[in-house]
């Protein structure tokens, strides 16, 4: 088939191989699926480097089996053969009068160049991807960006460069600062980056060709037709792990991957996962909250990150979204409340609409640590110190069972005193829930199938504030300077933990365990997937382990808890009553 071909199949017609062209000539290739009449329509538009020309089925077999024997409704209707790692399926939205446009990324796929993922040019091809699209004839001049994860994550960027043609956009679990919510946590790098360019973005680069795989529709090489050397390969790609590792500061090359807030100003849905600890729920919430767009509405769910997109569920929310912008229909969308949860039980999910996030009738309570390990109301009267290995599992602290079934939906925020026989200390922060005889309760997350209920991480030399944006619930840290720990010193840490739901029974507890290194619910649990290179021990693939970002020398030594009226510890929860 060549490239441009146009042929009608499966109640569609579908432009394989379209030539987009970019400011410095480089051509994008696009996959084109539209009704089958000459008509104009409104766009749904991706841009990615997964290669659009690879089945979901066959690049994430795993994945797929899954969601499609828990959900058949995400196989009905459709003949899959379209399906592709988390963007639309054509053949269930072509008979709503939308176009879908799949953009291979500049050097991924069928579309040459050189591969930066979120990298400045990367913004601007999407941006010239978005302004082609609004002006083709089969166009009605409105663009709607749909996605999950990547085909999230660059839409708060592309927004930010305000596309005329842009009119509406979905952001289902995207990410949006590069330091904070990716590559950074709380100062700490995270190595999924590096192992996810290895395992996902390298195994469909342009230039694999006849070494790469073959779309099971066209037959045809789906990473380009030429085929080049490992040496080629490797010269048309950026070094991202090693580039992100020599960045440890939230510097120029994080900002130049990051949104403006201000500048998003464009109508959009926010969708969450709460058990995405490590990637895919805050830059949500912030998103939600920090950008300057008037219409924006926000959605929170669970389960594994690639499901509820394809779901009935999400579907139908999409579908009400994006009518009621790009072909203004009456989908219902003007009552939508602005805040759509699924607030979660130990065995379900409940919806519910909320007016605000965070929400505003919350009862900010805080739990004081004490000596013992146990979690209380009160600050106790006498202080006191606990020490742990700093690269080691460190320390719970439990509450007492609580006497009534108790609502914590929002951000967390913890406060510590800390110590360090070193110059610097890594601290990872887990909430957990225990049943009445300790048991820890824990749910199928975005991806770790024994995920914790919330998490947070902070790397003492980063404990600077930011006290423009930091809020109690949230703080902010600035992460432009290192300030190293001096023998014995007591510094307090203000630690952000990303928002969770949980409705706690009565007779459970809740525990906060301060550690040294990634929390792990199992030594082994058997759980993989194959597109990530570990074991999935309950932070899935988002760890924190390369001994060039935490050497043992300064990393290695004790931390130490101080409690009392002096050094008052605590977890502040978001505990939400029942509305009146």
């Amino acid at each position: 088939m060549e490239e441009g071909v146009s042929e009608i199949r499966d109640g569609m017609r579908v432009d394989w191989d379209v030539a987009v062209a970019m400011d410095d000539g480089l051509i994008l290739r696009a996959d084109v699926f539209r009704p089958i009449d000459e008509g104009r329509h409104p766009v749904i538009l991706s841009y990615g480097p997964y290669a659009k020309g690879l089945a979901f089925q066959d690049g994430y077999p795993g994945a797929w089996q899954r969601m499609v024997a828990e959900h058949p409704d995400v196989a009905y209707g459709s003949t899959n053969q379209y399906q592709s790692w988390e963007v639309v399926d054509p053949e269930k939205w072509i008979p709503d009068g939308y176009v879908c446009v799949r953009v291979d990324s500049r050097g991924a796929g069928r579309s040459p160049g050189r591969i930066d993922p979120f990298s400045p040019r990367e913004t601007r091809d999407f941006y010239e991807c978005i302004e082609w699209a609004g002006v083709q004839p089969w166009s009605n001049g409105k663009v709607g960006l749909n996605g999950v994860s990547y085909f999230g994550i660059n839409q708060w960027h592309v927004a930010s460069l305000q596309p005329a043609h842009l009119a509406a956009m979905c952001v289902w679990e995207g990410a949006a600062d590069w330091y904070r919510d990716m590559t950074h946590h709380g100062g700490i790098l995270n190595t999924f980056w590096a192992n996810w360019f290895d395992m996902q973005v390298k195994t469909v680069q342009y230039g694999l060709g006849e070494r790469g795989p073959k779309s099971r529709v066209t037959g045809k090489p789906i990473c380009g037709d030429e085929t080049w050397s490992d040496a080629q390969l490797a010269a048309n790609r950026c070094e991202f792990g090693d580039e992100i590792l020599a960045h440890p500061l939230d510097d120029a090359y994080h900002r130049a991957r990051s949104p403006d807030w201000s500048r998003v100003t464009v109508p959009l849905l926010s969708a969450a996962n709460w058990g995405g600890q490590g990637l895919h729920p805050r830059g949500n919430f912030e998103g939600y909250a920090r950008a300057a767009s008037k219409q924006k509405w926000l959605e929170a769910h669970g389960i594994e990150h690639w499901t509820h997109f394809y779901t009935d569920y999400g579907v139908q929310l999409q579908k009400r979204f994006f009518g009621h912008f790009l072909k203004g229909e009456r989908t219902g969308w003007g009552q939508q409340p602005p805040v759509q949860l699924q607030v979660r039980r130990v065995d379900r999910f409940v919806e519910r609409h909320e007016n605000e996030w965070p929400i505003a009738r919350t009862h900010w309570t805080k739990l004081y640590l004490e000596t013992g390990g146990v979690l209380r109301h009160e600050v106790g009267a006498s202080g006191g110190t606990m020490s742990f290995d700093a690269m080691g599992d460190g320390l719970t602290f439990v509450s007492p069972p609580l006497d009534v079934e108790t609502e914590i939906t929002g951000p967390l925020a913890a406060r510590l005193h800390v110590s360090s026989t070193t110059a610097d200390a890594d601290l990872f922060l887990v909430f957990r829930v225990f049943t009445p005889d300790l048991r820890e309760v824990v749910f199928m997350g975005a991806i770790d199938p024994h995920t914790p209920i919330a998490q947070g991480w902070l790397r003492a030399s980063h404990r600077k504030l930011d006290p423009s944006l930091s809020k109690p619930w949230r703080p902010y840290h600035m992460h432009d300077e290192r300030v190293p720990l001096k023998p014995a010193e007591i510094v307090p840490l203000d630690i952000e933990l990303w928002p969770t739901s949980i409705v706690v029974p009565a007779g459970h507890r809740v525990a906060l365990t301060v550690r040294g290194r990634d929390y792990e619910f199992a030594n082994s649990t058997g759980a993989r997937l194959s597109n990530f290179k570990n074991e999935l021990k309950g932070c899935g693939p988002f760890l924190h382990d390369d001994p060039r970002d935490r050497p043992s020398a300064l990393f290695g030594g004790r931390t130490t808890l101080h409690f009392g009226p002096e050094h008052p510890a605590h977890v502040l929860l978001p505990i939400v009553p029942g509305r009146k």
